[in-house]
């Protein structure tokens, strides 16, 4: 066998490899989570040693939805695309579309969910007990007989 003929088998490798169809390097990929949240930056507040503010970006991908939820402290935050159903106790849903903005102050049992048929970005400012929990589940009341 002569020498070219060893490398052209590394290049028909590649070759074939550049034109593995998209549908088969997607099914190994994981599927997106619903719901992704991330802290962007905490920082103490000037004044206060005892409360930081902490920026969250949070995704919800369709059908995706944050559980009812509280924090140790006030949020107040804002649709960057998409629109959600935000959810709070004793209230009915009200709809938020990209640009508009809402509050919760602290303890109030809220969720959000996604209304639409594509992803929605919030953002959302906690003004918070420094080294508590930022956020805390709120358990599903129990389904009556």
């Amino acid at each position: 066998m002569s020498t070219s003929g060893l490398r052209f088998v590394p290049v028909l490798s590649l070759c074939l490899l550049a034109t593995t169809p998209a549908w088969a390097q997607q099914a190994s990929a994981p599927a997106a989570p619903l719901v992704a949240t991330k802290p962007l930056i905490a920082s103490p507040v000037t004044g206060d040693d005892k409360k930081e503010i902490v920026l969250m970006s949070v995704a919800l991908q369709p059908s995706g939805a944050v559980p009812m939820h509280t924090h140790p402290g006030d949020c107040v935050g804002s649709v960057i695309e998409g629109t959600v159903e935000l959810l709070v106790e004793g209230q009915p849903p009200r709809r938020v579309a990209a640009g508009d903005t809402y509050a919760n102050p602290r303890g109030k049992v809220h969720g959000f969910r996604n209304a639409g048929d594509a992803p929605a970005r919030l953002l959302n400012s906690l003004v918070v007990d420094k080294g508590a929990p930022r956020v805390q589940p709120v358990p599903a009341p129990a389904a009556r007989p």
